[in-house]
């Protein structure tokens, strides 16, 4: 796009954004709080943890180790090497975006190429298990069942797309992969160790330093994806108070048609793509005479991340050289491959194990399960975690800044 072009088009849009701001102040405020409080008592004291360990296991060189462990898995199977098994489990634990957080710090420690931390990037900004079987399984559909069918779709489908990514500029590659070969006779487990100890020996900071620079980092971050979260929170609620959602969505109807999916879930499906929990929600209290096209529509937005999601990972790209573009490709790639495996597994893994002969659910109370329990936990004390660790994070910026000084 022409830069000059490509200004005007910025400043449009921002302009526009400003005016629907000044027009719908009311309904822009109830939106923003609406996205302060999921960050606040889900998001933030659910991903803080992840974010912390994942920095003081770099720092400690424990990422070393497993890459030395994994590299025979990690390289066959996904062309990148051992370390990236951290991000891809670290990934799927914790929910997007530890993955890309995670691939961008190996790739500032120089563990991986660019076009190594881009495809690990491809494939490790997964939905968490909490988020899969507590807040959609049953906050939304009220149906823990529903749970294995989505993780299973969502999990394996994401390990298709790393193996399918394992080709991105692999011919660009090769020269690389030769070069760093080495022979080395010694068992891979005191290989591993060597490597975590030389890894720690090179980081001269204390222990004290070490944990306070993970703590700031993480929220740092942390605080950069609650601002996304607020934003496309807000923006989504413009574009439904202006009809866009709805004239946008027409273009989804006809395709819909051809796929035998009903209409009706045009409109949450749009709302899906800027935002997976709107998306999932506005789904879930559709009536349709069969849960399939929910579940399918679910599976691709949770594969296709959302452009809030996908905004947090290009700001944490950014200060990289990892490219945007294959991420945006792999996750359109993700969602079409998840609501492929959600119509094969449909049967096996859901409708099998089914007490009624209807595909919709006859109880509709929720279910107690281990993630839905976690769920209600940080919903009732998360706040005090997220305003307590903002504390902290504040004293240790105050702090830093006086040891500059």
């Amino acid at each position: 796009m022409n830069p000059f072009v490509k200004t005007i088009l910025l400043a449009a849009i921002t302009i526009c954004l400003t005016i629907l701001l000044i027009y719908f102040p009311d309904e822009a405020l109830a939106a923003s709080l609406r996205g302060l409080n999921m960050w606040a008592e889900v998001v933030f004291p659910s991903l803080l943890p992840f974010f912390i360990t994942a920095e003081l296991l770099l720092a400690f060189g424990v990422v070393k180790f497993l890459g030395v462990l994994f590299e025979p898995i990690m390289r066959p199977l996904f062309n990148v090497p051992g370390a990236g098994s951290f991000g891809w489990m670290m990934g799927m634990a914790s929910g997007y975006p530890t993955g890309a957080k995670i691939a961008a710090r190996l790739r500032e420690e120089k563990q991986l190429t660019q076009i190594e931390a881009e495809r690990l990037v491809s494939f490790t900004n997964n939905s968490s298990p909490l988020f899969i079987f507590g807040a959609i399984s049953v906050g939304l559909f009220h149906n823990a069942a529903l749970g294995a069918l989505l993780a299973a779709a969502h999990y394996g489908s994401n390990m298709v797309v790393g193996i399918l990514m394992r080709f991105y500029k692999i011919r660009e590659e090769k020269p690389i992969i030769n070069k760093a070969k080495k022979k080395n006779n010694s068992p891979i487990l005191i290989q591993a160790v060597k490597q975590m100890h030389r890894t720690r020996s090179r980081d001269p900071r204390p222990l004290g330093e070490v944990l306070g620079d993970a703590v700031l980092q993480s929220i740092k971050t942390l605080v950069m994806v609650g601002g996304f979260i607020i934003l496309f929170s807000v923006i989504v609620q413009l574009l439904h108070l202006v009809n866009f959602t709805i004239l946008f969505s027409k273009l989804f109807e006809g395709i819909f048609f051809l796929l035998g999916i009903p209409g009706t879930l045009a409109v949450p499906l749009f709302s899906g793509l800027f935002e997976i929990t709107l998306g999932a929600t506005l789904i879930s209290e559709i009536t349709t005479e069969s849960l399939l096209p929910k579940v399918i529509l679910v599976s691709f937005i949770l594969g296709f991340n959302g452009f809030s999601i996908q905004a947090q990972v290009a700001s944490i790209l950014a200060k990289t050289d990892i490219r945007f573009s294959p991420y945006v490709f792999a996750r359109v790639l993700h969602g079409i491959i998840a609501s492929i495996l959600t119509i094969i597994f449909y049967k096996p893994l859901y409708l099998n194990y089914q007490t009624t002969e209807s595909e919709i659910p006859v109880a509709t109370q929720p279910t107690d399960t281990f993630f839905s329990y976690i769920l209600q936990q940080l919903t009732n004390i998360g706040p005090f975690i997220t305003i307590l660790f903002l504390w902290v994070g504040f004293l240790l910026f105050i702090k830093y800044r006086k040891n500059e000084s």
